[in-house]
């Protein structure tokens, strides 16, 4: 009784259930537990040929307030475990208020003084091998009392060249399109105004590119469709002086959130904006401009418990999938380190989640004992939401390709994404049910068995445990161990493979 006990609650953090694990060894038939019926099935085209994965979607900001010096083991340690291979700095708003060359900021904005330049990318751009995104100052120039100057910028791609790295991409500005935003220009936030600086001789496109050839510039975009937005005004005025549009993702109104809507509706959504920005630039004549996501997460600002919680690792995972289908060519989550937000946010227990704080940071900025995030475990824990990047990064592999992915029964609750992989076929398989077990029948066209299965979960059952090892929430000293994915290996199996995916649960599935 013991054994069947253990092996059990092993079945169910591998995410396969008992029937999953049964099916594939031995056991009498008095001891199976029969599967579930088949939910969905999920069927992948071999023949198929999507876009071309890249790894550029494993990315994260990183931003000038927090100590990188300081804390820059655990940094590099975190990004390395989690597969991050691409940031963005300055760091949002703050990047039209930061001048790098003194380290400095108008307004009310804040720089690290030991978070220089240099300093960021010797210890960390280079030691993590990451790529780098820059936002160039559209806001204010070095004295404060006008817009962005191009020169600076310029000067900054020169400077980053002289410290070693090519910067792949340099946004002019952040958001300028919003009236939140820094902007000392004589209208500020103005469409027509920042077309203009980006374009000409001495514009932002033509500064940056003659300072540093190889580097991407790139404009803000807002997906807004109208006719005289921001998009179409921007398109218009700078078209040529721009290789890829930015834009920013968050579905959330701060103490609105909404578990369901995050988990089974807000991915798609984004998909359905990408689609919004892929008719705007053709209509400019530019369909196949890169987009590059700069900035995603949940509530725009003010985050509460949800997004330390399983239901934004779902909602995070489902991103990278749709943005992997869809063809984008860059994404950095906000944020890396940083951006511990405490109690202030949405905890209502109408959200999914033991912990009683929130955060915009996907790595824990530590100690252990934080008193604005109580729980989040040392420096570098992950997050459920860096768990999906650390899933994905298994699927993200440049030189594959992505493969169509065709579920039918309930495509409510179960989502499927499907590339190659240099060990055969990569899934990334979703049960977006938060209390039924989904059983999955894969079929790969064209193939009756495969070699080898290996199999890695994260599901709200390692979540719930990770709040301490009792599973209950984390006392004053600290228990909480963020539990990591699991993974097994299923052996040679017959096709379709069925698999019984665990309540709010995101899979890689590796078939040889």
């Amino acid at each position: 009784m013991k054994r069947l006990l253990i092996l059990t609650l092993l079945a169910i953090t591998l995410g396969l259930g008992l029937a999953g694990l049964t099916g594939c060894g031995g056991g009498s038939s008095s001891t199976k537990t029969p599967p579930p019926p088949v939910a969905a099935t999920v069927t992948v085209d071999l023949s198929s040929s999507g876009p071309a994965v890249t790894d550029k979607l494993l990315g994260m900001n990183m931003a000038v307030w927090y100590d990188l010096v300081t804390n820059q083991t655990g940094i590099v340690n975190a990004f390395q475990a989690a597969g991050i291979t691409q940031v963005r700095w300055p760091g949002g708003s703050t990047s039209d208020q930061y001048h790098w060359a003194n380290n400095s900021t108008c307004g009310t904005g804040y720089a690290d003084p030991i978070d220089t330049f240099s300093n960021f990318v010797n210890d960390m751009a280079v030691p993590a091998k990451l790529d780098v995104a820059l936002t160039a100052d559209y806001g204010s120039n070095v004295d404060c009392t006008a817009g962005g100057e191009p020169s600076e910028a310029a000067a900054w791609a020169a400077a980053a060249l002289a410290d070693g790295i090519t910067p792949s991409h340099i946004t002019v500005g952040n958001e300028e399109y919003g009236g939140w935003e820094y902007d000392l220009h004589s209208t500020p936030n103005d469409p027509t105004i920042y077309a203009a600086a980006v374009v000409g001789t001495d514009g932002y496109y033509n500064s940056i590119k003659t300072a540093s050839p190889n580097t991407l510039v790139g404009i803000d975009v807002d997906a807004d469709n109208q006719t005289n937005g921001w998009d179409n005004i921007v398109m218009s005025n700078a078209m040529g002086s721009y290789d890829f549009v930015e834009y920013h993702y968050y579905p959330e109104t701060p103490g609105q959130e909404n578990d369901t809507f995050i988990v089974q509706q807000a991915a798609q959504g984004l998909t359905t904006n990408i689609t919004t920005l892929r008719s705007e630039l053709a209509k400019w004549g530019t369909p196949n401009t890169p987009i590059y996501v700069g900035e995603i997460g949940g509530p725009y600002t003010n985050p509460g418990k949800q997004t330390w919680s399983i239901t934004q690792g779902l909602y995070a995972g489902q991103v990278l999938g749709e943005m992997m289908n869809a063809g984008v060519s860059r994404l950095t989550w906000w944020i890396g380190f940083g951006n511990c937000n405490g109690t202030s946010g949405n905890l209502s227990t109408s959200l999914y989640g033991w912990q009683d704080f929130g955060a915009y940071n996907v790595f824990s900025d530590g100690p252990e004992d934080d008193p604005d995030c109580p729980g989040a475990g040392p420096l570098g824990t992950m997050s459920p939401t860096a768990r999906a990047f650390q899933l994905f990064s298994q699927i993200g592999v440049n030189g594959q390709t992505v493969l169509t992915a065709t579920v039918t029964g309930d495509t409510t609750d179960v989502r499927a994404y499907a590339a190659t992989n240099p060990n055969g076929t990569a899934l990334f398989l979703f049960n977006d049910n938060e209390t039924t077990a989904q059983s999955v029948a894969v079929t790969l066209s064209g193939k009756t068995s495969t070699s080898g299965v290996q199999v890695t979960t994260y599901d709200k059952s390692i979540y719930d445990l990770s709040g301490s090892p009792t599973g209950t929430p984390p006392d004053p000293a600290g228990t909480s161990t963020w539990a990591p994915p699991n993974t097994t290996n299923l052996g040679a199996q017959n096709l379709p493979l069925t698999l019984t995916l665990t309540p709010w649960s995101m899979n890689v599935v590796i078939l040889q």
